[in-house]
């Protein structure tokens, strides 16, 4: 008996009233098994003691189920809620008051670097504005930047300045309205970023809970590449409501971008889709230059089983806007460029409407 299949059980119990599981929202702290019993240990805050006693009886009886477990116990790890925060909030796994406006928080990921997350993230959250407004819906849009060791989220998306503090909360900058913290505001741009892990979980955790977001449609955050500890951090400290994963054509960064989103499989976080940038180079002619080979994008969405969301070409003019702090899906409407991150944005937000209703 290994834990993984413990966990795979413990991924059937529901937090009591949302449609998540108690490892995704990393209520799971600790999973062992010895001499036919299993030990699962489970940290909550709430007031409501009804919440733990429905957690553990629903553990008991799913992971109860596997064949070669004789006895399951379960220890609840319960904290109190700040008396300041209401009902609803303290029944809540994510305990982030300044998060508890956002409808949905969605990941941008891959496990190799040099692919072009920051890029896509960009330009993604102006083409996300965009097909809300289209949908006569809300458009309010943020970034969390938590590449901290390589931010540049602020130089692409022409947002400067100095986050203030207000009310012990941390503004975000501003700029094409969309909401922005990074560790490049933060910084020197001649300042390294030298820490090590637990100081990168406790930014992130920081990002999460000490900037006032407000109410936001849609979070995007923007993560490192790997799998390592800012992106196991953000995973157990905020609930995601799904991730994209990105790619470039050739072998070499498709098969990496595979093996990192297998992390989200294993902490329960639902995959949005593949994207493929840098996929081709468009000749005055018509003709598409393949010139990182092809395929990339849509082998390890196959993989993955999930849709290949767009291909984004290599486009001068996506250089120069994020060199120059104009996303091109804010420059160049009518670019192929910019109609496929739109075509993205629709596909995300049809996946994302549709878990709502």
């Amino acid at each position: 008996m290994d834990t993984e299949t413990i966990r795979k059980k413990i991924q059937e119990v529901k937090y009591p009233g949302f449609s998540r599981d108690i490892l995704s929202f990393g209520l799971v702290k600790e999973v062992s098994f010895e001499n036919d019993q299993v030990f699962v240990t489970v940290e909550i805050t709430t007031r409501d003691s009804a919440i733990p006693e429905q957690i553990a009886k629903s553990i008991k009886e799913k992971v109860g189920s596997i064949e070669g477990v004789n006895e399951v116990k379960v220890k609840m790890e319960i904290t109190e809620p700040n008396p300041n925060t209401n009902t609803t909030q303290a029944n809540q796994p994510a305990s982030i008051e300044a998060m508890q406006k956002v409808q949905f928080v969605i990941a941008v990921a891959s496990g190799k670097g040099g692919v072009g997350k920051s890029t896509i993230t960009v330009n993604l959250a102006c083409a996300l504005q965009k097909a809300l407004k289209k949908r006569s819906q809300s458009t309010k849009i943020g970034i969390m930047d938590c590449d901290i060791y390589g931010p540049s989220i602020p130089l692409m998306l022409g947002a400067m300045g100095q986050p203030q503090v207000q009310n012990n909360l941390i503004e975000p900058i501003k700029n094409f309205d969309i909401s922005t913290i990074s560790m490049g505001f933060l910084v020197d741009d001649d300042t390294p970023v030298v820490w090590r892990g637990p100081m990168i979980m406790k930014t992130i955790k920081q990002f999460a809970e000490n900037v006032n977001w407000g109410a936001l449609d849609i979070l995007i955050v923007d993560l490192p590449p790997g799998t390592g500890d800012a992106q196991l951090s953000l995973t157990q400290t905020i609930p995601l409501n799904g991730a994209v994963i990105v790619t470039t054509p050739q072998k070499a960064a498709s098969e990496v971008a595979r093996r990192g989103a297998r992390m989200f499989e294993k902490v329960s976080v639902d995959l949005l889709g593949v994207v493929e940038n840098m996929s081709y180079l468009m000749d005055s002619d018509g003709t598409k230059q393949t010139l990182f080979g092809e395929g990339g994008g849509a082998s390890t969405a196959k993989a993955l089983k999930t849709p290949l969301l767009g291909k984004i070409p290599l486009d001068t003019d996506i250089r120069k806007g994020c060199d120059a702090g104009i996303p091109i899906v804010v420059n160049k409407e009518d670019s192929q460029a910019t109609k496929e991150f739109l075509k993205i944005a629709d596909s995300i937000l049809d996946q994302l409407f549709k878990e709502t209703l």
